[in-house]
């Protein structure tokens, strides 16, 4: 890859899994390129494999075949260790559950990427406070998990998500367990924290709403992504 070459660049992906009925091929000679600074929806049905794309954009999971380059490295040849590795340095990841760990406070839980990374505690907890404020949430660095609204552990989850300063962040239906009101908030901050921050982003959602709010709409039908372009598209109802 060059200095001018896309962000992430995918060529000729394949995915297939063993099934009692033999091969499921769920990606057969896909390609995707997303430039630096793209906030990018991936629509589709229930079962098309979104979050298998999602995971193996994020070194999470490995294709059967082809490249996939993401931040200047082929993460379909690292290695389990070099793989967790790049994914501390560049990914910053958000669940549809938030994953908080219920026994520690949300600054803890916070802190956890940068204490894995092998950052003093004291410095980790600081930088923790600074993106809880990010949020909205320096008033709630003490609670634990079970003590935040949903809205408030998203919020939690995505401020460690990108206490590292990774240059992606990829999330998989983030606001899918959210009402819509609350939903919408949690959107205003990706929106906010995408273009502050600097950083490409890549959006699993049913929510076309949302995905109408980035700068590119893909769909993710029978292995292969096309682009929506038509603004009447745009706007269906949400998708199961």
């Amino acid at each position: 890859m060059t200095s001018h070459s896309p962000l992430i660049e995918v060529r000729g992906l394949r995915k297939s899994y063993k099934t009692s009925r033999g091969a499921l091929e769920l990606f057969e000679d896909l390609d995707l390129e997303v430039e630096a600074g793209e906030l990018v929806a991936i629509v589709g049905q229930s079962g098309a494999g979104k979050s298998t794309l999602l995971h193996i954009l994020g070194a999470l999971d490995a294709p059967s075949a082809g490249t996939v380059y993401c931040a200047s490295t082929n993460v379909a040849t690292l290695s389990a260790r070099e793989a967790a590795t790049f994914r501390n340095r560049e990914i910053g990841y958000v669940w549809q559950f938030h994953y908080l760990l219920p026994e520690f406070t949300a600054q803890e839980n916070v802190a956890m990427p940068l204490l894995a990374r092998g950052v003093a505690r004291r410095e980790a907890l600081a930088n923790a406070s600074k993106w809880l404020s990010e949020v909205g949430l320096e008033d709630r660095a003490d609670h634990r998990a079970g003590e935040l609204s949903g809205g408030e552990q998203q919020r939690v989850a995505l401020a460690r998500a990108l206490v590292c300063g990774p240059r992606l962040l990829m999330a998989d239906e983030p606001t899918g367990d959210l009402d819509s009101m609350t939903a919408d908030r949690v959107f205003e901050l990706i929106e906010r924290l995408h273009a502050s921050h600097g950083l490409t982003s890549i959006l699993v959602t049913h929510n076309m709403d949302l995905a109408a709010r980035c700068s590119r709409i893909l769909r993710l039908e029978k292995g292969r992504l096309t682009e929506i372009t038509d603004d009447s598209a745009k706007r269906p109802q949400a998708e199961n």
